[in-house]
């Protein structure tokens, strides 16, 4: 599955230390996983867990998912050991928490180049301290010379950091998403949205996800298998969408239409800028189908 197209609409995490549940993980729908090292275990367990998803990745059995090792950041003792780990057992990214400047991606992408890491290996990071939020442009535009693919906003450790209130709209952190969203569509980046805590509130949880969607971010990290599901069908395209898509590629390649910039296609106007969006559109659906068999 081409990596540019690969649906990433739920990214699951899961607790490194939890054998039941990296078990458990291969059932569940979610477009990638998220195997954690760091916030979800403690400094006790570390060793433990990283053997527990070494083990788990060597195994296979994770059909189409997508890997990720979020990682213990360079800094601690734990951090080196977590990205070999993961670059030696196949997954197919790591997740680096704290980022702040260029130079943490410098310094993770020269780690994951000594550890071994091939070009198809991917550096996603964690957008969580204020220092990045002021420095996002940098750290976007390392991705260019570096295995950095993807932002994940970590908004509780903003909220954190922030001493910020979590309210249904987000109001505190509008400004760290949407930076983050222009730094990432600026360089190609991926961008995944923030968890959402109050797991029985499934309303308040869809709510957010339409948010996410709206603010063009291409998926959300959950912290519970019940959220899967609402998370494909909000970051999935619409089947309106897919049929008017469809309709705008067939109406540019019409020889009728040749050399015209404006259509008028199921009653809308439509420009050669929404013919690129049609195409990402219905590549995106026939990915999710590919996923899905």
């Amino acid at each position: 599955m081409s990596t540019a197209h690969r649906p990433r609409r739920s990214c699951l995490y899961m607790p490194g230390a939890n054998a039941r549940a990296l078990e458990k993980a291969r059932e569940i729908p979610a477009d990638t996983l998220i195997l954690d090292l760091e916030d979800a275990v403690a400094p006790e367990a570390k060793a433990e867990a990283r053997a527990a998803i070494a083990a788990a990745l060597k195994a296979g059995g994770y059909g189409p998912r997508e890997l990720v090792v979020r990682m213990n950041g360079l800094d601690t003792e734990w951090g080196h050991a977590d990205l070999e780990m993961a670059v030696a057992a196949g997954a197919h990214a790591v997740l680096a928490p704290k980022v702040t400047s260029a130079r943490d991606i410098e310094r993770l992408d020269a780690a994951l180049t000594k550890a071994g890491a091939g070009e198809g290996f991917a550096l996603w990071v964690m957008i969580e301290m204020p220092l990045a939020i002021l420095n996002i442009h940098e750290i976007a535009a390392a991705s260019t010379r570096s295995h950095l693919t993807t932002f994940v906003m970590g908004t509780n450790d903003l909220a954190k950091e922030y001493r910020a209130r979590m309210t249904p709209d987000r109001l505190a952190f509008q400004t760290a998403l949407q930076l983050s969203m222009a730094a990432a569509r600026a360089y190609g980046v991926t961008a995944i949205d923030g968890v959402y805590n109050d797991i029985k509130n499934e309303d308040g949880f869809a709510a957010e996800c339409e948010q996410g969607r709206d603010l063009g971010f291409d998926g959300k990290t959950l912290i519970h298998p019940s959220q899967v599901e609402t998370c494909n069908r909000v970051f999935a395209p619409s089947a309106a969408d897919v049929e008017q898509a469809r309709a705008v590629i067939a109406a540019f390649a019409d020889p009728v239409n040749a050399g015209k910039g404006v259509l008028k296609v199921n009653g809308k106007m439509t420009e050669l800028l929404h013919l690129d969006e049609a195409r990402r559109t219905v590549a995106m659906d026939e990915a999710i189908r590919a996923f899905a068999r």
